[in-house]
Parts: structure tokens; sequence; C-alpha cells
């Protein structure tokens, strides 16, 4: 039951919307998602400009209530040219106007928000007034670890089944010191000040990028982004304390952004747009400071040890023979990784790329790349992969994108006696015989069920079985499951928990795989088995990997990298890890090292990027101890 003092409050809207019209601006916007007073027209709505000069509307504000899930801030939508000339920046006014809540028609996912439009009856009332902004982390903070009291399960809101409950549908009351949607919900329209503003991630297409401020903060790395990580009570952190900074109102330019960057003193208004709350500056911030673009090369190098193989993982985002970014991504592997003993790539295309005339080999791609490491100062790699059939992997079609291993032949070699798989072949571990203890796999390298549902237009995980001159065996896995890019909706959208586009076939894809393991282990409990590539999900989407458990173990948190380090993609908010290197339970006794290597995360823009992915090394022990 709620509260007396909030019972009375949702009696008071439920009178209004029953026929009073003349309105405050609180009365409009109520203590929820969707104005209570939506489809109303409504006299005498009174507050002072905020903004102006758009042709689409201006802000006005009135003074705050005390109620604090309640905003005091309100878009007035107009395009008519009387009206916009009629006001300025400092004018009290008072109008009429229809309540509505705007959402584009092609956006259902998400929130609407709250506007006055086809404004009537507009008088000046006085000029010259001041609105003093909230000043965010002193006057109002934004909460530090839940978005939305409806993210219910133990993931939050990355828990599955997404899409249980619609924010505004439910229209919960407003509870803006626990939920960071409620947050910025309540102060919709309002003028705010973020104070000692630090860049998150990189401007995007449109110059738009997320920031924190001079206020609590969970999970910041040692870059200055948020990361993805559990809360103290085991619930993924989504960075609600984070807001999105959108074009400047007078029409300045934002700077070009990267994470880590400080700047000046942001002041706008919050409005929802685009899928998020934006806070719309009053004018484009400077910069006040940037961080080093040196990015430290790995510390883990081979080893002539028999028993330790180091190995490197990077999706190297739709390569090509002709690939303009090929000689950055040769040179990192060269210089910043260490020249690992074996590469796990992912999203290796066809001899000619894009174009879609039926060729899938790969040949020509995987040449150009080791030429081009050892032409940046790295081994003279050998290479092995299975072409997959045309168009049937995902990626850009043409492109048929698919894993592949580089190796060093002076330290390792594919393990002798089994045919290379096709596309089609089903890989399998075997013994050898009835007097034959040793196991190996039917084709080497080969793919895992490869016309199981679960691979529908995905890649196949690429299996091999390797030995070192010394005669250690080892197998490895490199895998690249559904991608997240279709179908999903924002973090801040109205589906609650947010909807993880093919979330459930990357489940599948998992259980796959672990099926292939256990059968591994079963033949061989103490194998030393080795999986890394880009799983296109985070660590903290539990249900995901559950099909792990027991016998696989990621190497992050067996290597000590502080949670705080884990990422490998920087996408809106947050700074993400969707590469990661799990390890069979024998492997997992044995000392493990990781390390990722942001030679992207840290670039100096967006743009600047070879990949959207950050590199990873790990060294490993395949034997002893």
């Amino acid at each position: 039951m709620l509260p007396a003092p909030s019972l009375v409050r949702l009696c008071s809207w439920a009178a209004l919307a029953s026929g009073v019209y003349s309105v405050s601006i609180a009365d409009v916007q109520g203590p929820g998602f969707r104005s209570p007073l939506v489809g109303q027209t409504v006299q005498n709505v009174t507050g002072v400009v905020t903004t102006s000069g758009s042709s689409s509307g201006f802000y006005i504000q009135a003074p705050a209530t005390g109620n604090q899930s309640v905003s005091a801030g309100l878009f007035v939508f107009t395009s008519s040219k009387t009206v916009l000339n009629a006001v300025s920046v400092g004018d009290m006014v008072s109008l009429s106007g229809k309540v509505q809540e705007f959402r584009p028609a092609a956006d259902p996912t998400y929130l609407p928000s709250t506007e006055l439009s086809s404004p009537t009856n507009l008088t000046v009332l006085s000029h010259n007034n001041t609105v003093t902004p909230i000043l965010l982390g002193h006057d109002r903070s934004p909460p530090t670890r839940y978005l939305s009291s409806l993210d219910s399960g133990r993931d939050g809101f990355l828990s599955v089944p997404n899409n249980q409950s619609l924010l505004d549908v439910v229209d919960p009351v407003a509870e803006p010191t626990k939920y960071g949607l409620d947050f910025w919900s309540s102060l919709e329209g309002q003028l705010v000040t973020a104070p000692k503003p630090v860049s998150i991630g990189f401007s995007n297409n449109f110059g738009e990028f997320w920031v924190t401020g001079d206020w609590p903060k969970d999970n910041v790395n040692s870059r200055g982004g948020l990361t993805l990580a559990f809360g103290p009570d085991g619930i993924p952190d989504g960075g609600p304390e984070s807001v999105i900074i959108g074009s400047p109102v007078d029409g300045t330019k934002n700077p070009e952004m990267n994470v880590g960057m400080t700047l000046s003193d942001i002041t706008g208004v919050i409005q929802y747009q685009f899928g998020f709350y934006y806070i719309l500056p009053l004018t484009a911030p400077t910069v006040l400071s940037t961080p080093s673009a040196t990015v430290p090369p790995t510390t883990l190098t081979s080893s002539s040890d028999c028993c330790t193989v180091t190995i490197g993982d990077y999706n190297v985002d739709n390569m090509d023979p002709n690939s303009s970014h090929l000689p950055t991504i040769a040179n990192h592997i060269a210089n910043f990784l260490a020249n690992p003993d074996i590469m796990f790539l992912q999203e290796i295309q066809d001899n000619d790329g894009d174009t879609d005339d039926g060729v899938v080999d790969g040949t020509t791609t995987l040449t150009n790349l080791v030429t081009s490491i050892s032409a940046s100062g790295g081994i003279a790699y050998n290479f092995t992969e299975i072409s997959p059939q045309n168009d049937l992997d995902g990626g850009v079609p043409g492109g048929n994108i698919r894993p592949a291993y580089l190796f060093d032949p002076k330290k390792i070699s594919l393990v002798p006696g089994s045919p290379v798989g096709g596309p089609l072949d089903a890989v399998q571990p075997v013994r050898g015989g009835l007097f034959d203890l040793e196991v190996g796999l039917s084709f080497n390298p080969g793919r895992i069920d490869p016309t199981n549902a679960a691979w529908n237009s995905s890649r196949k995980p690429l299996v091999a079985h390797w030995q070192t001159r010394s005669g250690s065996k080892f197998y490895t896995i490199n895998v690249h499951d559904a991608s997240k890019s279709d179908g999903g909706s924002s973090v801040q959208g109205a589906p609650r928990p947010p909807i993880n586009s093919d979330v459930d076939q990357r489940t599948a894809q998992v259980q796959v795989i672990a099926n292939f393991v256990k059968s591994l282990l079963s033949l061989d409990p103490l194998a030393s088995v080795i999986l890394a590539g880009d799983w296109n999900e985070f660590i903290q989407t539990r249900s995901v990997f559950e099909a792990f458990n027991g016998i696989l173990v990621e190497v992050d948190g067996l290597a000590g990298i502080p949670t705080v380090e884990r990422y490998t993609y920087v996408f809106d908010n947050l700074n993400e890890q969707l590469d990661h290197i799990f390890i069979s339970p024998a492997m997992a006794l044995r000392r493990v090292e990781a390390e990722h290597i942001h030679v992207n995360s840290w670039a100096a823009s967006l743009n600047a990027r070879a990949s959207d992915h950050d590199p990873s090394v790990a060294r490993l022990r395949i034997c002893g101890l």
C-alpha cells in the first residue's frame, strides 16, 4: 500500500485529470513516467522560459514543489513562428495547450516524453527572470546501482526473460533516490548543471557523448570510464549515474570526445529523446584535459617453457585482404600483443570481402595479415581456418566472416592424423581405439555441431587440437556468438528488463559448446581446453553462461584482473566485456595470467579505432603445475 502522502498526491492528480484545467507544470508532469493529464487541454500553465531559439519549441520551468518525484520543467512543442518569436529566455509566461506524450511511431520501445503542444493564450507576465539550475552532485545526485524498479530478476537490467513489463504502462511512482530512470525522469525539462564532467565514451556520429560528473559513482576504471560490473548485492550495475550530452541549444558544436577527457561544467535541460535521457547543453563545453594516448603493451610474452603457451584474442572487425585497418591490426599483434603463440581471430572475411559473388575462401585475407605482421616486426605465423558456406554465417552479406587461428610453427603445430573438417562436418572427441587411450578430434580443425539451429546465421566455433614441440597437447575453441546488433531496446527504454536481442540464441550456443566440452572431458577429465572469442554477451548475464558452471572457468578472475578493468568494448555509457577466455578445470589449477590491451578503447576518437573490440592476451599452463 502506498504511504498516505503518496495516496493524497495520486488522488489530487486524478482530480485534475477529471476536469480541473488551470494547472501547474508539476500537475502536468505528475509523479510517474506519464502525465496524469495526457490528452487534456490545460490552461494557465506558468513558468520561466529557460531555452529558446529552437524551431520546434521551448522549455519553461516553475519553482520546485518539494516533491522530488515530480519535475518542475516542461517542453512546449510548437512550430508557430508567432509563438516562438514572442518569447525569450527569462520571460515568465502563462499559456494553455494540450498535454501529450510524444514517442516516435518508428521507435515503440522508447519511453514517451511529456509535452505541452499547440500552445494558445500565451501571455508574457514579466522579463529578465532567472532560473537557478539544479546542481547535480549538490542539490540532487543520481543513484549509482539500479536503472528501474521493474528490472526484476537476479541479473537486474540484464535478467532473462526480457520485456516482462513496459515502464510507461505500469507507470510506477518515481523513486528518484533509488532508480536511475526515475531520477532523470523527475528532472525532465528542468535546467541542471553537471559539474566537472568526465567523458566515459566516444562521441557518436551526431556529436553526442556520455559523461559522469562530480557526484558519487561506482565502478570507475583507471581511464575514467564506468565499467559494467556486479554491484555489492550481486546485481549488475547499469551505470545510472551517467547521462548523455546532446547537441548544444545555441548551435555550437561539441568537441570530439574519448574516454577520460575532462570538460568545463555543462548546463542544460533534461530531455528524453532517441531512447535516453539527455542533457541538452545551452552551449558546447570546452575540453580541460585529455588522457595520454600511450597504450602499454602486454607484459605476457611467449615462454620457452614447454608447458606454457600465450594466446591472443582479437575481433578484427570485418577484415578483408585490402582492409585499411589491416596494417594497424598487424602492428597491434606484433608490438602490443607480443606475438602470442596462438591468435584467436574473429571476423576474417573471404578473399574479396563483402562482394557477394559466392567466394568463401579466406586464405588471401589471412596471408596478407601474417605478411603484414612480419613486416611490423612480428613472427612468421601460419594459419588455419574452415571456410563457411556462402552467406550462412551472418555478418555483412558476401563477407562470410569466420573465426581463424594464427599460430607460431616454431612453438606449436596441429596434432596430425585427422582430416580438416568441412563447413558441415561436426567435430567429435574420439579415442584412438581399444588399446589406444589417446584422445583426439575426428576433424582437426573442425566445427562444433554446425547444422544445429543454434548456429543459424551465426559463426560456428572452430575447434583445434595442438601440440608443442615437446609433445604437450591441448585444445582450443574459437568462438564468435550471435550478434546483439538487431532488435534490442535501449537500457533506458520502456521494456523492462530491456530487450537483449538474440539472447536466447546465444544461450543455446553456449549450451552446444558446453555439451562438446563435456563430451571431451568425459574422455579426458584432465584435458587442457582453452575457449576464447567474441561471445557478444556480458558475464553479468549469468543465465547465458549457466551451462559452463562446473566445467569451465573465466580467466579474468583467476588472473586477478581488477573488476573495474575487465572491459574490451566501449558502448553507450559503459565500458563492457564481450570478449572472454575460459579454461578447463585442470588448467584453472595452474598459474593463469591475463591482460586486456586497450588499443581501441583508448583511441582518440570513434573513427580512430582499428576495431570496436580490444584484444586480450593470456599466458597459460597446459601441463605441469
